[in-house]
This record gives structure tokens, sequence and C-alpha cells, in this order.
């Protein structure tokens, strides 16, 4: 039977998909990118913040059309299908599955089910239950990049977040089985592996006493044909002088660091339930640059958070200039049911966040900018991907270790290597986010 997958959502949760639809495949379903095609739609959801919510819904009311014709069942899967299961089955007739956020092991075998059977049927796991990784999963990335989920769920329970609700108390994914899924996505051509988990930093600590992502990055790092490592997630206050030492010792391990600390003012952090304040958060981007003085941190930052004033918000202003962070994803607080925060007073307008995160985007694109051309005039590799028209041109757009995108000219011909790295000399801002090159000698 045909299967036709829609994934929603973050990195994370395209891991599960990428689970989900190698499982699939092993059970005799095909899949195929032909919607008219698909005897079995399935939607991985996601329900993080409102629009993400949103989305997973529309797009099942919109999948739910297909039904009309050859597709004979609409799976609803992922995070929303496990928080909002009964109002699924009532306000989304269309959907004859429900599988939660731990469900892709049986997934096979309940659609079987369902195809068989009378009304909605559902597949709710234990929120704390880990399913065993497939070790053999195709990636979906689309490029030479694939991620790698080194664990599952959060014990920080910050008071606006829902994962601790929707996927489980903090497990991390045992070492063995993680080095034999890089094996197999470098096999099969990925040459970058980017290490996701609500919180990377902690990774270990449940099931070998001590936090395991300096060994893990030892692990990965003996992996012949995987050029690079990237780790997202850090939260800032398990950043040890171990990780970093492991970061500097290990070449494949890109001096890019992904550190969420969602606000700039004290007051707002303790009330979003953060473990660090401002000084902690200084401190640990000093160390950082300090030891690994050309690492690029990434961060992410939420506006309108519950009695957010207008000088806590100049103080975020202002630590993002400081800090110099090179990336940063801005997100409007997002009331969600069930946590602290949708209980507190002060909530602000959608007005007010919206001001807010406009006037934080274009401190973003100022400091993305500034960031990106530093980099003029240097040698660096890109790592190839694919190519693209610029101005009537050939170009091959790739990435640096440092994640700046790059163009460089290939000609009438059109001819390079996918998925090479290779040197490129950094010559000038080209369109958007990108800068221009040529090939270095």
């Amino acid at each position: 039977m045909n299967i036709y997958f829609v994934s929603l959502g973050c990195d994370k949760n395209l891991v599960d998909s990428e689970m989900m639809i190698t499982s699939l495949r092993k059970n005799g379903f095909v899949l195929t990118d032909d919607i008219e095609e698909a005897d079995v739609i399935v939607v991985n959801t996601c329900c993080f913040i409102g629009d993400a919510k949103e989305e997973s819904i529309n797009t099942l009311i919109e999948m739910g059309s297909y039904k009309d014709g050859r597709c004979r069942l609409l799976v609803a899967a992922g995070c929303l299908a496990q928080r909002y299961h009964n109002e699924i089955k009532e306000d989304i007739p269309e959907v004859d599955l429900i599988v939660g956020t731990m469900g892709y092991e049986d997934l096979s075998d309940k659609i079987n089910e369902a195809l068989e059977g009378n009304g909605v049927l559902e597949s709710l796991k234990d929120i704390d239950y880990l399913p065993t990784p497939l070790t053999d999963r195709d990636s979906m990335s689309g490029g030479y990049y694939a991620y790698l989920k080194i664990a599952e769920g959060c014990d920080k329970c910050c008071t606006y977040c829902v994962i601790p609700k929707v996927r489980g108390h903090y497990r991390s994914v045992p070492m063995d089985n993680l080095i034999a899924q890089a094996k197999h996505l470098v096999n099969n051509g990925a040459k970058e592996l980017i290490l996701v988990a609500q919180e990377t930093t902690l990774y270990g600590k449940d099931i070998y006493g001590e936090k395991s992502l300096p060994k893990l990055l030892d692990e990965l790092s003996k992996i012949d044909e995987l050029k690079w490592i990237r780790i997202l997630y850090c939260y800032p206050e398990e950043i040890t002088d171990e990780l970093i030492d492991a970061i500097k010792r290990n070449p494949k391990v890109c001096n890019y660091l992904d550190m969420p600390i969602q606000h700039g003012a004290d007051d707002v952090l303790r009330r979003m339930g953060r473990w660090t304040n401002r000084e902690q958060i200084e401190n640990t981007v000093s160390k950082l640059r300090k030891e690994i003085p050309d690492i690029v941190l990434r961060t992410t930052l939420i506006t309108g958070f519950p009695g957010e004033t207008e000088e806590e918000f100049a103080e975020t202003l202002a630590f993002a200039e400081t800090a110099a962070f090179a990336q940063i994803h801005v997100f409007k607080y997002s009331r969600r049911k069930g946590t602290v925060a949708d209980k507190m007073p002060e909530q602000l307008s959608e007005q007010e966040k919206a001001g807010r995160s406009d006037r934080l985007l274009a401190v973003t694109e100022q400091l993305s900018e500034t960031y990106r051309r530093q980099f003029i005039g240097q040698v660096t590799q890109v790592l190839l991907e694919e190519m693209t028209e610029i101005d009537g041109e050939n170009y091959v757009i790739g990435y640096t270790s440092r994640y700046v995108r790059v163009a460089v000219p290939i000609g009438a011909d059109g001819t390079f290597e996918k998925g090479a790295v290779v040197f490129v000399k950094l010559e000038k801002q080209g369109p958007h986010d990108v800068l221009l090159g040529h090939f270095a000698e």
C-alpha cells in the first residue's frame, strides 16, 4: 500500500518521522510523493506553540479531504495526537488512527488494524516509554546532513513549555545504538551529523551516571567518512569544561553551538523557570569565547512573556548585541494550556508581542549580517549541496562548518560533486543571506 507522509515541527520530530517511514517500508508499505496515489496518509504533528498547533490541525483537515479519493486511512501522529487525542476524535472525524509520541514501533500493525476495523483507533503509550531507535533509518533531510536524536523528553519543566507533558522525562539513547545509527547514516551519504535532543548537554546522565556527551563526540569522531558534527540545544548551565575540551580536541566537531537562553532579564528568566540568570549566561558565553575564540553561538529568545516590561525587553535587546550571537531564533510567547505560565497575570497582547518580536528580529538581521561579513576574504571549507541560478548564472550552493551559506559559480556545464567538502574563497555579500565566492586553488 502507498503511504503519503507529512512531517511537521522540529528536527526532533523529523527523526521520529524517519523512524516511522523506515518501519513502514520494512513492513511492505511504499512511500509515495503523489498524494493522489496514497492509500494511507500519515501526519506527524506538532503542538509546541500556538502556530504549530494550528498548522497541525489545518493539515489534518486538508489531508482528510483526500479520503474522497483513493485514501482509505488518515493517521494523526506525534505531539498534537498525544496531547489532544480526545479533541481530534471529536473535532476531526476524518482521522482514523491516533498515534502518540512513543508509538512508532508498532505503527504498521496499528495501520493494518485500523484498515480492518470501525471507529477511531488509538495507540497512546506511556510518554516515559523509550522506543528502541532503528539503527538503519532513512534520512529525510534532503541534503548531506542528518539528525541524530540522542535523547528523548525533558526534566527542566520551564513554565511555558509542554514538552514534558507530551514527551515525558529525560531518557538517553544508549551510545551503541547511536553509533550504529551514525554509521548507517554516513554509509548512506551523510557528511554531517547534527546532534539533537530537548537538551543535548545532559546526555547519558540517566543511564551512565554522568554527562557523556564528550565521550559520544569522541566515539562519533572515529567514523572515517564523517566530516562534521554539529551540536544543538545546549543549555548554558550544563555546559561543562569537559564538553568544551571535547569540542577543542575533536576537529570534526564544528565550533558552533546552539545555546537557548530565552531571555536577557533575570526576573523574566525566574518566571520562566529557567535554571540560569543573566550573569551566569554571560560567564558561559565568555568562557566559550575564551576557550574557542572562533566559536559561533546560536540562541533562542522569547518576546512577550507574561509580565515582560519594556525595560526587561530592552535588556534582552542589549544582551543579544553584546553577546554577539550569530543567529537568533525569535519566538513570540505562546500560551499553552496546562502550563504554569498560562495562568500568570499580566498576559501581553498579541500586538505587544508582535511589536517586540519585530524589533528583536531587526537586531537579529543586523547581527547575522555582521557575522557573515567577517568571513569575506577568507578561504574556508564548504559542503556542496545543490545547484541554483543567480542573475542567469549557474551556482552551487553549500555551507561552511559555521553555517554560512555560500554560492560558487560553476559555469555553463553546471558540473560539481554533490556532498563534496571543498575550499572556497569568500569574496562578497550575495543575495539574501548568501556569500559569493570562488573555488580556491
